[in-house]
């Protein structure tokens, strides 16, 4: 990528809406915009103020033919987001507006950005760090407020200053090491083991409650992975409508009707979960149906939470037991349904089977139990010594993986002290350690991972 060009690209969905906008960012970006910009006063987009907004047309740039009434915002550098100049066009909206505006604006002399480009130059400019920059498309993708909150927090920097922190202690550490080796002469005070491996210690104290965190953050950020089993019939699809609040699968008295898998996001007190309603269980010959059921199957083997919908109006069938042995052993919650109905089914036996897991009564008919089944949820996946609110949280399995790899290295150079190493070799898993707190702020990250992360982004951003 050249950094010396000027980049365009539309920053709002393409359809029809009030507005749509053209960003340009680059050294020659005011010129460029100038050259296709009229205003009724005559101003010159060359000569206008920073952070100000003009009103007039875009034409096309060799006939003067007026493309779109247009409002245009100048921000000259360094003063933004790209630290590079920047021209947002405001058009009106709609496919055909902002795509004439577009290609005017690169016929004279813009080229289309990448996707996310703009926020890779802010990156590489200084603007923003690795971390930072990863929170905006997860600003923009968020499900719930939780999920909103958290990816605020890392874009104004919170969690990067956290891995700062701990990194310039580590940082210190190593460089006094260093000196107490390569100067002996000059008398640098030494670290005694012991306080040596009690600041070490405690830095991987540190990291490793950013770690423990993270499966915490992975929900926040993708939502909890939840599957609804049962045989047909049993009240699964009734159960997600429940949870949605609105008719989102079909019900009917006719086993079998789900046939194939219906994903659903629910924000449940701010935790997003990713709801799949699968086929009711069970054998049979329809060849659609049973594709069905073995999708069902390998859902329960991927989900982060399993709940199986028995039916308490009936005696446990052979099939409820067959689904009841796909569900043990995994994180589940179990729903005794049509508790509005003369309970059938031995509740005794369902909760010694699922002796560590929720048993619940409810009826998704009129309601009973949904709020305790809620609850259950949310305390399952948000309960112990993290503090949603005090906390940082790590949302991102890059960062979390940087920082097992920083804590392990902490925790080798750490085991190297105890059995007598030389301090020059307990230092480079130190500097190991260091580098891969790096990698997560983008101070030791390679080019590859950076295009990598940069190519999630959607175009214009």
């Amino acid at each position: 990528m050249y950094m010396d060009d000027t980049i365009a690209a539309i920053s709002t969905p393409i359809g029809i809406g009030g507005i749509g906008i053209i960003r340009i960012s680059g050294k020659d970006a005011i010129d460029i915009v100038d050259k296709i910009f009229k205003s009724p006063k005559g101003k010159r987009l060359t000569e206008v103020k920073s952070h100000t907004i003009h009103y007039g047309h875009v034409v096309h740039l060799n006939t003067d033919k007026v493309i779109d009434e247009v409002l245009v915002s100048v921000m000259k550098e360094p003063h933004t987001f790209t630290r590079e100049n920047i021209v947002e066009i405001n058009c009106h909206g709609g496919i055909v507006s902002t795509r004439n505006v577009l290609e005017e604006v690169l016929n004279t002399g813009a080229r289309l950005a990448d996707p996310g480009e703009f926020t890779k130059r802010a990156f590489l400019n200084g603007r923003i760090d690795l971390v930072q920059a990863e929170a905006i498309i997860d600003v923009i993708n968020s499900k719930t407020n939780i999920g909103l909150e958290s990816a605020i927090d890392q874009l104004e920097g919170n969690l990067s200053k956290k891995i700062f922190e701990i990194r310039t202690k580590l940082i210190h550490l190593a460089a006094h090491l260093q000196a107490a080796v390569d100067f002996p002469e000059d008398d640098i005070e030494e670290l005694s083991e012991e306080n040596l491996i009690n600041s070490l210690e405690s830095i991987m104290k540190e990291m490793d409650h950013l770690i423990k965190t993270a499966d915490m953050g992975k929900i926040i950020r993708e939502g909890l992975s939840t599957v609804i089993v049962g045989k047909p019939n049993v009240g699964k699809s009734s159960l997600l409508n429940a949870l949605v609040r609105e008719n989102r699968a079909i019900v009917t008295e006719i086993p079998g009707t789900t046939r194939d898998i219906i994903e659903e996001y629910i924000n449940i007190k701010g935790v997003p979960l990713k709801v799949v309603d699968t086929a009711g269980i069970r054998e049979t010959e329809d060849i659609v149906e049973r594709i069905g059921v073995e999708k069902s199957k390998e859902f329960i083997n991927k989900a982060d939470l399993v709940i199986l919908i028995l039916d308490g109006s009936e005696a446990l069938s052979e099939n409820d037991k067959n689904i009841i042995d796909l569900v043990i052993g995994k994180k589940a919650i179990v729903l005794i349904n049509k508790a509005d109905l003369t309970t059938k089914i031995d509740t005794q036996y369902i909760r010694e089977i699922f002796k560590n897991d929720k048993v619940i009564d409810i009826s998704v008919k009129d309601g009973t139990g949904l709020e305790e089944l809620e609850n259950t949820i949310y305390d399952m996946f948000f309960e112990g010594d993290i503090n949603l609110k005090d906390d940082v949280i790590v949302t991102n399995l890059r960062h979390k993986d940087s920082l097992v790899k920083a804590s392990q290295n902490l925790q080798e150079s750490i085991q190297a002290l105890k059995i007598g190493m030389p301090v020059d070799m307990v230092s480079i898993d130190i500097k190991n350690s260091i580098e891969a707190l790096g990698e997560i702020i983008g101070q030791t990250v390679s080019e590859e991972i950076v295009d990598q992360i940069f190519r999630n982004f959607c175009l214009g951003k």
